[in-house]
């Protein structure tokens, strides 16, 4: 049997516990194709972020590289599961390059303020929040533009808290398990834990509209249409809800890092 059979043969946990035996480059090969299919996916699921300024295959084969860097970075006595590291890795990559780059086009920031507009000049003139239909009348645009505006939107507010919180942990993205690991750095551990505490506290202050939408969004994961259903309302009134509830917890955690900042200053004055 020839040695790539072998490795076939091999489930991933046993192959990246010999890579760390023997460091072969067969085996750091075979892991990484065993993998491709995560990075592509991932690649497919955030290209509205990067497409503005990169393509597809550039993503890909920057997460090859993201994947090759994390088999030898990976420490696999952690608890932790190899996807689970390396997809955090793999997102943290992208978001790294928006933070570089104004990845959002002029066309969808228009877009979105002409249907922010639009929702508060129709809730005006009729006294309650307009559904997708009566917006995209006024507006004379297709229920597909109106849907891929708002997506973009909401997708943008999240990176934007993304980016706020990977400011807040040192401009790391995801969890980092080399040997300055979390689990075995006090001041990383506490910081994560100190994180997750503000950001608790953040969703705590937003009303109960909000907490609801951001429950049923980021924990059910529900589209806006079907949070639309359950509470009853028009689509534009979730996405506005959603929208202010994101901003806030980013004002929070912006608020949280600036306080920070000035007690790392005080300290080494």
């Amino acid at each position: 049997m020839g040695t790539q059979e072998l490795y076939k043969e091999k489930s991933n946990e046993e192959l990246l516990k010999l890579y760390k035996e023997t460091g072969s480059l067969e085996i750091k090969q075979e892991i990484v194709m065993r993998y491709i299919y995560l990075v592509k996916s991932i690649a497919l699921q955030m290209r509205d972020i990067y497409l503005s300024f990169v393509q597809v295959d550039d993503i890909i084969n920057e997460g090859v590289i993201a994947i090759m860097s994390a088999i030898d970075k990976f420490d696999i006595e952690k608890n932790v599961k190899f996807e689970t590291y390396i997809s955090k890795r793999i997102k943290g990559m992208i978001i790294d390059l928006a933070r570089k780059q104004d990845w959002v086009p002029r066309s969808t920031r228009k877009n979105t303020r002409d249907i922010e507009d639009a929702v508060t000049t129709l809730y005006n003139k009729l006294g309650y929040y307009p559904s997708v239909q009566e917006v995209t009348e006024y507006l004379d645009i297709s229920t597909e533009k109106y849907h891929d505006t708002m997506r973009k939107a909401a997708l943008f507010n999240i990176l934007s808290l993304d980016m706020v919180l990977a400011e807040a942990q040192g401009n790391e993205i995801g969890v980092r398990l080399t040997h300055g690991d979390s689990q075995e750095q006090p001041e990383d551990k506490f910081l994560k834990k100190e994180l997750a505490e503000v950001l608790a506290a953040g969703i705590n202050k937003l009303k109960e509209n909000e907490q609801l939408v951001v429950s049923l969004y980021y924990i059910d994961e529900l589209n806006m249409r079907q949070i639309a259903d359950v509470l009853q309302v028009s689509e534009p009134r979730v996405s506005q809800i959603h929208a202010n509830a994101i901003k806030k917890l980013r004002r929070h955690m912006e608020k949280f890092n600036e306080e920070r900042e000035r007690k790392d200053v005080s300290g080494v004055l």
